[in-house]
């Protein structure tokens, strides 16, 4: 407030603890949303998600995992054995609804004959062959770089791959339509393309601290991953669905971890 002769103007102030506890309550909320994390939930999950912090969320999820890959390293067991470590925790963590989107998305495009059909596959709880082959294929081709890296002792590369593998969901939340109209990608709204902005950048911020310009290639390989990902969607079911939301996530971190096993081993 500042005093002048015959009258008292008010000065906008900032509420500096009311920005920290938001920031902190988008945490918590994208937290809740993308694991299985024992966590008192959020008094409220904010609409649209605030998808600046899923990248925080893989940061946490990422770090768990290596803690306990480099434990069973400790122990003695072999780089095959810990990346079955990091990759079953990854799965528990999350509810498995990563690898659940991956593989309904592979049926549902590859099962059937138009939109409609490709849909109401996706929505079927059971799995059919396309969806397996597709579990398998992309689960080892992941186990099998996760060894390599752990081998070599590149584990901040996996919390790299664990940051931006989160930023594709963001993005083709934002940037695509739903697909359906219903489910869980339409119930928690779209953000704006700016918010997805600021969620590949602290994703690409993060991965740069754990892996300096390695994190380069690594984003760029996730952008193909994505890009490819969006188009095929794009194609079949004229938008996206939190099932395709996961499989951007699996597919992103497969991009991710086959760059780094180029560059760092």
């Amino acid at each position: 407030m500042e005093n002048h002769p015959g009258k008292v103007i008010l000065m906008p102030e900032t509420d500096s603890r009311g920005d920290l506890s938001r920031l902190i309550g988008d945490f918590r909320a994208g937290l809740s949303l993308l694991s299985r994390l024992p966590l008192p939930p959020p008094a409220s999950f904010p609409t649209p998600p605030a998808v600046w912090a899923w990248p925080l969320a893989g940061l946490v999820l990422g770090s768990l995992a290596v803690v306990l890959a480099q434990l069973a390293l400790g122990l003695g067991l072999s780089a095959g054995l810990a990346a079955g470590v990091f990759l079953a925790f990854g799965a528990l963590t999350t509810g498995a609804m990563h690898e659940d989107g991956l593989a309904d998305t592979c049926d549902g495009f590859w099962g059937g004959w138009d939109k409609a059909r490709r849909l109401a596959i996706m929505k079927d709880s059971h799995i059919g062959s396309y969806g397996v082959m597709g579990l398998i294929l992309v689960t080892l081709s992941r186990w099998s770089a996760v060894s390599a890296l752990l081998a070599v002792g590149a584990w901040p590369a996996l919390i790299a791959a664990a940051v931006l593998n989160r930023a594709p969901m963001a993005a083709l939340l934002a940037l695509m339509p739903n697909a359906r109209g219903t489910g869980l990608s339409q119930s928690v709204g779209r953000p704006a393309p700016l918010a997805a902005a600021v969620a590949v950048l602290v994703a690409l911020a993060l991965a740069l601290i754990f892996t300096g310009f390695a994190a380069l290639p690594m984003a760029l390989a996730v952008l193909g991953s994505t890009g490819a990902l969006a188009a095929v969607a794009h194609a079949k079911i004229g938008g996206q669905t939190g099932d395709v939301l996961g499989a951007s996530q699996q597919l992103g971190d497969l991009a991710a971890l086959a760059a780094a096993v180029a560059l760092l081993t």
